[in-house]
């Protein structure tokens, strides 16, 4: 007795702290607190399956308990048998027919979510016309997330930004082993593949903030490092960081002497791999806007002893398995301050993570990013005009 005790006691304390810590999380990484349309779509077909199985096992358990008192063997009784009920059609049809109802509800709006979260078809108005889109290409490496957007000339890492109450479609394509973008909040997973085989979904946030995102597929030995953010401001904020990031300047001199070394020892010896504007993907992370993160390679506290302890061991103990261990630099600990300097001199826009968060929410229709299609055409008719000139010219 006092070993089943001990025994029931130990199940008893396991059971009830898998309940109590599956209730620990945060907004931002918690798929059960969804905060967009596709997250939401998920949420209720976890909703919908709970709901099932709990019917089911409610069920199961009436009829066995009822079966377990109304048919127990009793006292005077032990040769009785039983009335047989094998053969019986009417039952065997209801035991039958009841699990394939059950998954004919379940299976249908999960097949329609399944096809309608990876659906990149643009969104439609009050009016009927199609929303310009916003597309990202998302390129996963060990351990860190490359940004492009397309449409805008513009490239970053690690942080997305995007406004809220859009449809941002995602293409996904990784330059090393396979990845898994998810954002818990905002949207299901999907694997990032290398080999040119790109994967599209979309995600959205009903509401301004910073949400988590994280690597879903073991890459390595940092995969549990690999984390990002996704930065929802109102579409007014958007816009204007879209704007701020196109007139980003490569080769903007910083104010300080101390900011101007940095930068000549940055294009010295960090330049190869680490790219400022919108150059093409390369080995490290684009630093375009890398003052205005929150975190250090996605985890760490963004501190300047941080970023030193990075730039001098190069992430080997903080991120083991990166790429930056092969960087061919030696740096004095003066010339990794003067880098610093001037890398906290990377904040082109005004629109940060703190918009995210000051509520503050700006309407716009994001009409100052995507020009209207009469002015486009004038553009391009203006510009095919002077080609034709200039080859006359030539001529």
């Amino acid at each position: 007795m006092k070993g089943w005790m001990s025994r029931f006691k130990v199940i008893f304390t396991l059971a009830l702290m898998t309940i109590v810590l599956a209730g620990c999380g945060e907004p931002f990484l918690s798929a059960l607190q969804p905060q967009g349309e596709s997250a939401k779509n998920i949420y209720d077909l976890m909703i919908l399956s709970i709901i099932i199985m709990t019917v089911v096992f409610l069920v199961v358990m009436i009829i066995y308990v009822y079966v377990v008192f109304r048919y127990r063997r009793k006292k005077q009784q032990e040769d009785h048998i039983p009335k047989q009920v094998e053969g019986n059609h009417a039952l065997e049809t209801l035991w039958t027919v009841i699990p394939i109802l059950l998954l004919l509800i379940l299976a249908i709006p999960t097949v329609q979510s399944t096809f309608s979260l990876v659906d990149t078809s643009a969104e439609v108005n009050e009016e009927g016309e199609d929303l310009d889109q916003i597309w990202v290409n998302v390129t996963g490496k060990q351990y860190w997330w490359h940004f492009e957007y397309p449409d805008f000339d513009i490239t970053t890492s690690q942080d997305l930004y995007i406004p809220t109450d859009r449809k941002v479609n995602i293409s996904l394509l990784s330059e090393d082993v396979i990845h898994s973008f998810w954002v818990p909040p905002l949207a299901g997973k999907m694997d990032v593949n290398p080999t040119g085989n790109r994967n599209e979904m979309w995600i959205d946030a009903h509401e301004e903030g910073i949400y988590w995102g994280k690597c879903a597929e073991l890459c390595g030995p940092s995969h549990s490092l690999m984390d990002f953010k996704v930065i929802a401001v109102s579409p007014g904020e958007f816009e204007q960081w879209v704007l701020d990031m196109q007139q980003v300047d490569p080769d903007a001199v910083p104010e300080s002497a101390t900011a101007q070394e940095g930068q000549e020892l940055f294009g010295d010896n960090c330049l190869a791999c680490h790219a400022i504007g919108s150059s093409p993907n390369k080995t490290g992370p684009n630093l375009t806007n890398f003052a205005d993160r929150e975190k250090l390679a996605g985890v760490f506290d963004f501190t300047e002893e941080n970023l030193h302890k990075w730039i001098q061991t190069k992430g080997r103990d903080m991120k083991p398995g990166n790429l930056m261990v092969q960087a061919p630099y030696d740096l004095t600990d003066e010339e990794a301050d003067k880098i610093i300097e001037y890398l906290l001199t990377l904040s082109p826009s005004e629109i940060t993570s703190a918009n995210a968060e000051d509520g503050n929410y700006i309407e716009s229709d994001l009409s100052a990013i995507f020009p209207d299609e009469d002015e486009q055409d004038e553009e391009e008719q203006d510009e095919d005009e002077a080609a034709e000139e200039d080859n006359e010219d030539e001529e």
